[in-house]
């Protein structure tokens, strides 16, 4: 195959093949901007596989980083934006089931290729859009199947994340894992606890935000990856019911949402839940929000005080989670008609209510701006300054 055109992407790049082929080395645009070109999709990397060796590669350019030396990649800096180079190689001896112990380099680039994951992923772009194909990976693509290069029972061996990148690639390409493939997975999907939960974690989210993802989790299931993963082993049912579910969600936020949701978590539970799966803070903090406005839909009982208490985004994240809509249609009018939308907004200050003499510093103060902020926010105090000075000054009062 012969691509016409490439993307800019790769345009930008050729400089750098073109100073690598120059002197005499291969050079070759590799992975998954190569797949993706070929699949009409957004590229997000440019990676170059090369013949020269890293110090052949630093000899040639003015700037570079050793981002990977050991593995064979330099960052070249000479034009703008960083490309990763990486020299061709082979690799063995995979004890911690992730890294490689050894590394040689080779000249060969079908000995390179050979090391990768999926055919569809095993492709190499020269300058003139001539792609080497070595494995199957075109034929794969059309037919739309995930399939190991080689033997699975190895690939998975040498680095067991292969085995969540192959779900992750069936949800977002709507792709089939093919059965030996699958049949591989399903025999090492222990091998995964190995594995660091960070990168587990971001495979999981890809996964679950494809435009397939009831198909990756249903994989999933069917594999027994779920239980080799933090916490989701003690929910089957739950999970079971997700995939029976049309769901369709746009981040992580919402992804962590619908399981804490329908696993009927607490705050406490979800904090435990996703601090087990190494989640950001912000994330576990929006999170708690979503599904204590979830729960409160479910109930037919979101006041305007929980709408504020979530803030815009979570709303917009239940509103996603929620299978049912009927539920949610009125939320966005709701938030958007609410008095204010944050303290910033309320139309006094501690500080004005010392100069009016309504009160003297004091803890009191922060308990008297609460209840105006609760009361303006529920409709019953207008968001005026001499509304909200008499209702602290009545409060203080019946206080």
């Amino acid at each position: 195959m012969r691509m016409v055109e490439i993307p800019k992407e790769f345009h930008e790049a050729l400089p750098i093949l073109q100073k690598i082929e120059s002197a005499g080395y291969e050079a070759y645009f590799v992975g998954g901007s190569v797949r993706d070109t070929i699949l009409k999709r957004p590229i997000h990397d440019v990676d170059i596989a090369t013949s020269a060796y890293p110090s052949e590669v630093k000899a040639l350019f003015k700037r570079t980083v050793d981002t990977g030396i050991e593995h064979g990649t330099v960052m070249i800096l000479d034009h703008g934006t960083g490309y990763e180079v990486t020299t061709f190689r082979t690799e063995s001896g995979y004890q911690d089931y992730r890294r490689p112990d050894k590394v040689t380099f080779v000249r060969s680039l079908k000995e390179d290729l050979k090391r990768r994951d999926f055919t569809i992923n095993a492709l190499a772009l020269a300058e003139n859009g001539q792609v080497t194909d070595l494995f199957g990976g075109l034929e794969d693509m059309k037919k739309r199947i995930i399939r190991a290069v080689g033997d699975p029972n190895e690939r998975f061996n040498e680095d067991a994340l292969r085995m969540m990148r192959a779900v992750r690639f069936a949800s977002q390409l709507d792709f089939k894992i093919e059965d030996e493939t699958l049949a591989g997975i399903s025999k090492h999907s222990e091998l995964l606890e190995k594995i660091a939960v960070e990168r587990s974690h971001t495979e999981f989210v890809k996964m679950m935000l494809g435009v397939d993802a009831e198909n990756g989790l249903n994989i999933m299931l069917e594999t027994n990856l779920y239980q080799h993963v933090p916490v989701l082993g003690q929910y089957l049912p739950q999970l079971q019911q997700i995939v029976a579910s049309k769901f369709e969600l746009t981040n992580e936020v919402q992804v962590w949402s619908l399981l804490a949701f329908r696993f009927g978590f607490s705050s406490k539970q979800i904090s435990t839940f996703l601090k087990k799966w190494k989640t950001a803070n912000k994330i576990i903090n929006d999170v708690i929000l979503t599904v204590e406005l979830l729960f409160a839909i479910q109930r037919n009982d979101v006041t305007n005080l929980t709408l504020y208490h979530v803030g815009c985004s979570n709303v917009d994240n239940a509103i996603a989670v929620m299978a049912d809509h009927s539920k949610t249609a009125n939320l966005p009018e709701r938030y958007n008609q609410l008095p204010i939308k944050n303290k910033k907004q309320l139309q006094i200050t501690g500080g004005v209510l010392i100069k009016k003499g309504v009160l003297k510093p004091s803890p009191q103060l922060g308990k008297v701006l609460d209840y105006l902020e609760q009361n303006v926010v529920a409709g019953k105090i207008a968001n005026h300054q001499d509304e909200l000075v008499k209702a602290a000054v009545n409060f203080l009062n019946e206080d």
